[in-house]
């Protein structure tokens, strides 16, 4: 079976202080949470989401038709690639770094991984893109090409071109507000359980591009399983629409600056040299140690309740992310590195 480095709880358990993940640490949301446990579970969720759909399609402004719901981001990563392989793509474009579902579904799916167009021209097949990015949380680079209308839908599928954004932390962006972008020329992956700070619980959506046809929708849809989401993720992307919900996003987005501020100060005593550019409640980060240093450091560190990032897998070998945590946490960073140094 293929290992795939991710964050958050391992075999060790739930991390103390746990900076290997980018939910939003004000979290779990209260009134999600509240959402949770009036969940009905005793009997199936509707099996097309028909209330659900129409509540998110309410809250982004487009056509219910253009919802489609999913177990996850990263089940939605597999199941549209699947459908583009199927119905023509036949090369896939990736950000130079990001997260490895990407590549793991093109893997699957038998599709190569070609470099990025950089004439400002469309081209055909699969394209991923992450704003912010994942690991950097900066800005992403596609939306110069992206500027121009999309290869058709409608032609030959030799020609088709699908666009696909990760919206995962665009509810999380601190540095202002995020950029104006045309969303409805791309596939958008949302995944509130992030925003939330809850993501123990699965439950994302995907909503189409204008351009879709409805033979992408239908058969998007029969690629799922039946009850692709239960009763609790359900109950989450419903509280998620909802104005206590964003009111509390909104405050936690306010908290989450000072902390962040603290903690990149964190990191210049330490050392750290922090990758510009980043907007999110995450960053990037390079250890002052050798290469072969570093599994030893973050296993050390991880016997003390501290949980970091390794980048390596991202492609940036020597840095670790850390999502944003409360000062406590920070703490509890800075004693233990500084314990691990003597």
């Amino acid at each position: 079976m293929a290992s795939f480095t991710h964050g958050g709880t391992d075999a060790l358990g739930v991390p103390a202080h746990d900076f290997s993940t980018n939910r939003n640490a004000c979290g779990p949301c209260p009134a999600a949470v509240e959402a949770l446990q009036a969940a009905h579970v005793a009997q199936y969720p509707d099996p097309l989401y028909t209330e659900l759909r129409a509540q998110l399609a309410a809250f982004h402004g487009v056509a219910a038709e253009r919802i489609v719901i999913g177990g996850s981001s990263s089940e939605l990563i597999h199941r549209l690639t699947q459908h583009a392989v199927r119905s023509g793509a036949d090369a896939l474009s990736l950000p130079r770094h990001h997260y490895g579902d990407y590549l793991k579904a093109a893997q699957v799916w038998g599709i190569p991984v070609r470099p990025r167009p950089a004439d400002g021209h469309p081209r055909a097949g699969l394209h991923w893109a992450c704003e912010p990015s994942s690991p950097l949380g900066a800005l992403d680079d596609i939306w110069p090409v992206w500027a121009k209308p999309p290869l058709p839908l409608s032609t030959q599928s030799q020609s088709r071109e699908w666009r696909v954004l990760d919206c995962a932390y665009r509810p999380l962006w601190l540095e202002g507000a995020p950029p104006h972008r045309d969303l409805d020329s791309v596939w958008q992956l949302w995944t509130p359980n992030k925003a939330l700070g809850m993501t123990g619980v699965r439950a994302a959506y995907a909503i189409a591009p204008l351009q879709a046809t409805a033979l992408d929708l239908s058969e998007l849809g029969d690629l799922a399983a039946s009850w692709v989401v239960g009763s609790h993720g359900v109950a989450m992307l419903q509280a998620w629409v909802t104005a206590p919900v964003q009111h509390w996003l909104a405050q936690s987005l306010n908290t989450l600056r000072e902390w962040k501020a603290q903690q990149l100060a964190l990191c210049a005593r330490l050392g750290w040299q922090v990758i510009e550019g980043h907007q999110a409640n995450y960053f990037v980060a390079r250890l002052p140690l050798q290469l072969e240093e570093m599994a030893h450091k973050l296993a050390t560190l991880r016997t003390q309740g501290i949980k970091l990032r390794d980048c390596a897998s991202f492609g940036l070998p020597g840095h670790v992310r850390l999502g944003v945590l409360p000062p406590a946490s920070q703490a509890a960073l800075e004693q233990a590195w500084k314990e691990t140094e003597n």
